[in-house]
Parts: structure tokens; sequence; C-alpha cells
């Protein structure tokens, strides 16, 4: 029986990871990343700074690299960018796992500084503001953008779109639901199933007039889950 052909078009290294998931599932990946990620700055300004927030893996390197970041508490939004963290040498780590609410909420829960503000290292167009979730709660934290995100042609995912192969999309940022309609038809995007990993993530999508679905939890076992159901199969993933 030929394994659904599932399209990831999240970034690298994130890409492989989930590829991965796929593989072990029963399915068939094709990675074809629609953003790829450019640095900003080299290094983030760490005086003043109690605590490290990261809602991105792509920050993680960007932390590791800073004098000092590994004295300090690290807050992340999701285990992927937690585990990715650890990996870096950064010690003292703590995953929300969820979303920039939930990141928001642990912060001020388990993070009381005397002195210092929580420093964000995240993308340079942001889905949440995580500085004013967190000033709401009482907690000084202040932003840097350490990338950037940008569009990059995916022509392997668009002729299998095209072609009528792929079973499904999966799309782990409203930037990349925003890329993928800027180069699918728009036909061919109605059938295929568009899984998003969260609401926002799949709200560009609805928004122009498709019909994507997302995961109960902001998690990427979580999406898995909802392709399994949407595919029918019952292989594992996570």
């Amino acid at each position: 029986m030929t394994r659904p052909l599932v399209w990831v078009t999240r970034t690298e290294p994130g890409a492989a990871r989930t590829a991965a998931r796929l593989e072990a599932a029963g399915l068939h990946p094709l990675v074809d990343p629609l953003l790829a990620v450019e640095p900003l700055i080299p290094q983030a300004d760490l005086s003043g700074v109690s605590a490290l927030a990261l809602t991105s893996g792509h920050a993680v390197s960007f932390a590791a690299a800073l004098p000092g970041a590994r004295d300090l508490p690290v807050y992340c939004v999701g285990d992927s960018t937690s585990q990715a963290a650890r990996i870096a040498g950064l010690a003292n780590v703590h995953s929300a796992n969820g979303d920039v609410h939930a990141l928001a909420a642990l912060i001020a829960d388990r993070h009381r500084p005397v002195s210092g503000k929580v420093l964000h290292l995240g993308a340079e167009t942001l889905a949440g503001d995580l500085v004013a979730l967190l000033a709401a709660r009482g907690v000084p934290a202040r932003y840097a953008a350490v990338y950037r995100t940008v569009d990059r042609p995916g022509p392997a995912g668009l002729a299998a779109l095209s072609e009528g192969r792929l079973s499904a999309v999966l799309i782990h940022s409203a930037r990349a639901a925003e890329a993928l309609l800027g180069q699918a038809d728009h036909r061919a995007l109605e059938r295929a199933h568009l899984l998003g990993i969260s609401e926002a993530a799949a709200h560009p999508l609805a928004g122009a007039g498709l019909s994507p679905a997302w995961a109960d939890a902001p998690t990427e076992p979580a999406l898995l889950e909802t392709l399994q159901r949407r595919l029918g199969n019952k292989a594992e993933g996570g």
C-alpha cells in the first residue's frame, strides 16, 4: 500500500524532526520548507537581564552564544524548543508545553526577579506579544529580534500538490500559511488536508476561504494525532 504523502513546510532543523515522526507513523514525508531563517544581529545585550524567554527553536543558538546565558533560567514555549536549548548547553531550562499565553503564565508563576528583566529572543515579526502578557502579570520584560523568516520557494511540495499526490500539508506558523497561499493554487489546496499546529497558524488559510483543521493543543504530537484522524490511519506519532 502506498504511504500517504505529507508535505512538511516548516523550517529546518525542525522539518527533519517532523519528518522522522512521520516516518515512524508509517507516513511518507516530503520536506520542502516554505520559509528560511536569516540572522539579524550577532548578539543581544544581557545587561539587566534575569531570565531568557524563547518562543522558537531558531532563537536557541543566539541565546546559547550570549556570555552569561548559561547562568540564567531559560523559559521555552514548548518541549521541542526546550530540548534544543538543553542540547545547546543551556542548563536551567523550563518548558511551558503550549503557546505564548502558557509561557507568560509559566514565567509569572516561577520567576519573580528582585531586579532585572526577562529578555525575549525571537523573530522580527511575532505572532504574540509576550512582553505585554508579562507586563500584565507584573513581570518586567523586553524583546530583541535576533532573526527574520523570509519566503522560500517550495517547488517539490507545490508540484506534488498540483499533481494531486499530497494527502496533507502541515503548517507550523501563520507565516508559513501566508507563504503557502502566496505560492499554491487555491483549487489544489482544496484537495489536500491542511493542518495547522494551532488555530493561529491555520487562521490565514481559513481567511482565504479554505477549510483547515488544527491541533487540539499547540504541540507537534497533537498535530500528528489530528493528522492521523484526518487520514483515518492508526499509526502512532509523537
